[in-house]
């Protein structure tokens, strides 16, 4: 998937992984201008004088922000910022385009790089000081028309997830510490590996309400010819994607790639043994005609015909680079006209209670060539991405959230490497507590107990942030107390450690 560069916290993004970045950007494509989003490009490089415009959201960056001070031998006379996000970048422009209501609203994506200095352990596609993402940005008219396209997108985020890489994710909404410097909220999708116990940030949306417009002076005449500032968005999706994908279905064996993404979804391996050589080149052009009729029906197909590498090192390499379907011809598929297949998975068939027709799993072990069969294996391929999708959610739901209404159900479940859902009063200084308290009894058990995990746990989100009133109302109601500091509980709370 990546080579390792000579900067640390560098990474090279080989075919296989760039090829699923490029799905991620069709998918998304799509959609931002099923809204009216048209994509754009503004340069990487932003003034110090911009960048510290906005205070709040500079301090948010100010330890990840790579300078330029150098032009060959030369000092420049003012350093120049690589962009850590785009704000102070696109909104100075942004001023200069709105002057009047009719000038909204302005709906602009772009698919770029970023760079940030991180000091944290550098981790492929999770954490490293380059990566690839979209970010949009736009301005309207009223609050409410940007607010709902910031839920608007975080939820065309959450469908790409599900529907592309096969991978659930926690709906949610930052609390005051953790939103995104200089919005007014940032609304979140949060995946979670169970393995290690942590939480991703798969995505976010913020509403940045009309900060950025008074800095930037935004101002244009409304209709009833008064002048006001606009209210903006941001939201951005990266490659940081691909490693939550990779960590939630890849297992012991190697990479598990859900078939909408993968660059190669079947793979057609010839076995020739030795002494039946006469049958040779027949097995080979059944192969050929097989890729041919796989290939018209839309599938993407790879032919190893390589004769320095032996059918049992084949079978090895695309297991472990999670290549979807495996297809095996030799002569005794010839001879009864049918393939052998192998899944990257064990898939479970799932029955449909208007079809009766008995489809058992042992359909997918060998399957006749017909003239279906580019349609069969289409079918196998969508049914090994449901397969993906349904057992990421069983874990999710029933072995990664736990919930607690007091400390000790709390640091047992974190110390299992769960996520837990809490009451809570929302108060900063129970926060930073609640930090302190659950990395020193962490490390604690850690030294007395094998396998339990140590580190502080965090604030993810306030889960289901359609709900949240709601949720206030019954938590008043029933006078539910924080689960740490005793105090009135104002909110639900996702809490866990995360990368």
């Amino acid at each position: 998937m990546i080579s390792y560069y000579e900067i640390s916290g560098c990474y090279i993004m080989r075919p296989n992984s760039y090829f699923i970045w490029e799905q991620i950007q069709k998918y998304l494509d799509e959609q931002f201008k099923q809204e009216g989003v048209q994509n754009c490009y503004f340069p990487m490089f932003v003034t110090e004088a911009a960048l510290n415009k906005e205070k709040n959201h500079i301090e948010g960056f100010a330890p990840e922000v790579a300078w330029v001070t150098k032009s060959g031998q030369s000092d420049l006379a003012e350093p120049i910022a690589i962009r850590p996000t785009s704000e102070t970048i696109m909104y100075p422009t942004f001023a200069k385009w709105i002057k009047s209501h009719r000038d909204l609203p302005i709906l602009l994506n772009q698919w770029s790089n970023v760079v940030r200095w991180e000091f944290k352990h550098p981790t492929p596609f999770i954490r490293s000081r380059e990566f690839l993402w979209q970010e949009g940005h736009t301005a309207h008219e009223s609050l409410e028309e940007a607010n709902k396209l910031a839920h608007t997108m975080l939820k065309k985020y959450e469908n790409c997830y599900k529907e592309l890489l096969a991978l659930p994710v926690t709906v949610g909404k930052k609390c005051e510490s953790e939103k995104f410097a200089g919005a007014d909220d940032t609304y979140t999708l949060e995946a979670f590996i169970s393995e290690t116990g942590r939480a991703i940030q798969a995505a976010t949306s913020h509403l940045l309400g009309q900060n950025f417009s008074k800095m930037f002076e935004m101002i244009f005449e409304d209709k009833n010819k008064q002048k006001v500032h606009p209210y903006q968005t941001s939201w951005g999706f990266s490659t940081r994607s691909i490693g939550a994908m990779i960590m939630t279905h890849s297992d012991d064996k190697g990479l598990v790639i859900p078939p909408r993404v993968a660059q190669i979804q079947v793979v057609i391996i010839p076995i020739i043994k030795s002494g039946q050589e006469q049958f040779g080149q027949l097995i080979e052009d059944k192969c050929q005609d097989l890729r041919d009729r796989l290939r018209a029906g839309g599938v993407r197909v790879h032919l190893d015909t390589r004769l320095n590498y032996t059918p049992g090192w084949k079978f090895n390499y695309y297991e472990v680079t999670g290549v979807p379907v495996r297809i095996e011809i030799g002569e005794m598929e010839l001879k009864c006209n049918e393939v052998t297949i192998k899944t990257r998975i064990q898939i479970t068939q799932q029955q449909n209670n208007n079809d009766q027709s008995d489809k058992s799993i042992n359909k997918w072990e060998k399957l006749s060539i017909t003239h279906n069969f580019a349609n069969d294996i289409k079918e196998l391929l969508e049914l090994i991405q449901r397969n993906l999708y349904e057992n990421a959610l069983a874990k999710h739901q029933n072995q990664a959230l736990k919930a607690a209404v007091n400390w000790q159900e709390f640091i047992l479940h974190l110390n299992q490497r769960k996520m837990i859902v809490t009451p809570w009063c929302t108060n900063q200084a129970c926060e930073d507590e609640i930090k302190e308290r659950s990395k020193v009894e962490s490390q604690q058990s850690a030294e007395e107990i094998e396998n339990i995990m140590s580190g502080a746990a965090k604030v993810l989100c306030y889960p289901a942030f359609d709900n949240e009133i709601d949720d206030l109302e019954k938590l008043k109601r029933d006078c539910i107390p924080c689960f740490n500091c005793g105090k009135q509980a104002e909110r639900n709370a996702l809490w866990g450690r995360s990368y």
